[in-house]
């Protein structure tokens, strides 16, 4: 069947959408008779290029974000949460394999082949990483992955595994990811035509997988994508975990013509994210809406880094996407289940517990009582994601900047390395140069730095973070150099 572009019709682009979705082949279900309680149900929904204060309900005061803040009212709201990348590929692992991205050699955006090379990076991710999907899915979960992927088979590298080849029974992507996948028109709603949006993914073979929507229709088709392979789950008494993973507010920026505003970026950014929130608001009604779904569902959603400068915001924190100051690694997480969430901590905040994206495979793990052998980098903290506890890791959380964002986004030299440990984060250089200490919990915009005046603390955090950045795989930050770009340009 040849695809042809769809613009402007939603309903005749789901269903279109829907028929192009791939099955692994697998059949592990699992009836209700053979399980002696039904095993809870994840949604993890992971918002690409947001910033902390994006959503209303983390401070957001030009848009609100009403289908999220109402999962915020009827959940938990974490404000020490961190992703363990400021960019996009190498955070995804970490999400998904609960170990720190440099292991599997994927510190920066996955690119073309050459690119991914010249940086000392691997050209997808090792379908040997220990997948959380896939740990579900020997569990008898079925598995679902419904957005942009973008830990292999992208630009000019069509021979990466295929999604399903991670642990997933089910996938629909775009254009960062092999299988089935939805490519965007971007409509300016100025009288021209729309231009598609491939980055090459056309290219990649197998057209009959693709189908063309309008880039403002991309996250709905995601969403109707993972409702209608909940369905048939739930149908089948089968226990679900889902990613979805849209594409926005990444840019570019197309919202509907309703949204665009004065057309200037953050307008046009605030349109995205209003439209993702109206549209992911169809996923959670329809959990909420379902009383056997809504007791025995986890949903998490969260932001795969900072903000692209001129877009979202980071709120009080310092710097953006590819920075290691916390505006590029702090993301605002919200934990919605009632059938798990503490009701006595429902609609509260948790502004103490810090942890991050490597602990959530874990504690997903021991959350639906699946067992693994894995050494994770990542802690159990169920009762921290459940507002059980109030507690955070115990062991320090590592970050390496991108090779290739050494200066960005106005800062000549962005510093190499960081970690967080307590109320304590230290950034420096690969080697251990040029520290930076700052007191998060008295100044969590990093304004002041504190190495001479705390000696002792700063010397054992920089052994700490240069340790860890030696025992990890290289890459070639230290050689590679970007060629000079304007500042405000999205380099992705």
């Amino acid at each position: 069947m040849k695809l042809r572009p769809v613009i402007g019709c939603p309903v005749f682009a789901t269903l279109f959408v829907l028929s192009a979705i791939s099955f692994s082949g697998r059949d592990t279900r699992v009836s209700a008779s053979e399980t002696a309680a039904p095993q809870p149900n994840v949604i993890l929904v992971f918002v690409d290029d947001m910033g902390w204060a994006d959503f209303s309900c983390f401070g957001n005061q030009a848009v609100e974000t009403q289908n999220i803040d109402r999962l915020a009212r009827e959940g938990i709201r974490f404000e020490q949460f961190y992703v363990n990348s400021p960019i996009c590929s190498p955070s995804r692992v970490a999400i998904s394999t609960g170990q720190y991205p440099a292991r599997w050699q994927i510190t920066s955006y996955l690119a073309n082949r050459k690119l991914n090379t010249d940086r000392g990076m691997a050209q997808w991710l090792d379908p040997k990483a220990p997948m959380l999907a896939r740990f579900l899915q020997q569990a008898g979960y079925a598995t679902g992955h419904f957005g942009k992927w973008h830990m292999g088979g992208q630009r000019d590298v069509g021979d990466a595994p295929k999604i399903s080849e991670y642990g997933f029974d089910r996938s629909l992507t775009n254009f960062e990811g092999l299988g089935p996948r939805v490519l965007a028109l971007k409509d300016a709603h100025d009288g021209k035509k729309p231009v598609a949006h491939t980055l090459g993914s056309d290219k990649l073979g197998r057209p009959e997988e693709i189908t063309y929507v309008d880039r403002s229709l991309v996250t709905q088709s995601f969403t109707a994508a993972a409702i209608d392979f909940i369905k048939q789950a739930d149908a089948e008494n089968q226990p679900f975990y889902v990613n979805v993973w849209p594409d926005d507010v990444h840019s570019p920026f197309f919202p509907p013509a309703a949204r665009r505003g004065d057309g200037s970026k953050r307008k046009l950014f605030h349109g995205v994210l209003d439209t993702m929130d109206e549209q992911l608001g169809v996923l959670f009604d329809y959990v909420r809406s379902n009383a056997r779904l809504r007791n025995n569902t986890l949903i998490l959603v969260c932001s795969d880094n900072g903000p692209e400068q001129g877009a979202g915001s980071a709120g009080p924190f310092r710097g953006f996407k590819t920075h290691l100051f916390e505006g590029g690694v702090r993301s605002s997480l919200i934990a919605w289940g009632p059938g798990f969430v503490n009701p006595e901590r429902v609609g509260t905040t948790n502004t103490t517990s810090w942890f991050s994206a490597i602990d959530l495979v874990p504690s997903i793990l021991a959350i639906t009582d699946v067992k693994s052998t894995v050494a994770f980098d990542g802690q159990q903290l169920s009762d921290v994601v459940l507002g059980n506890s109030d507690s955070s890791r115990e062991q320090p959380i590592y970050f390496r900047r991108p090779p290739d964002r050494d200066a960005f986004y106005g800062v000549e030299d962005c510093p190499d390395l960081a970690v967080r440990d307590g109320n304590w984060k230290l950034l420096c250089e690969y080697d251990g140069s040029n520290a930076m200490l700052y007191d998060l919990k008295n100044d969590r915009g990093e304004t002041t730095n504190l190495a001479v005046e705390n000696p002792e603390v700063a010397a054992r955090l920089t052994r700490k973070v240069v340790d860890w950045h030696n025992s990890m795989p290289q890459d070639n930050g230290a050689t590679f150099r970007l060629k000079p770009r304007p500042l405000n340009k999205n380099n992705r």
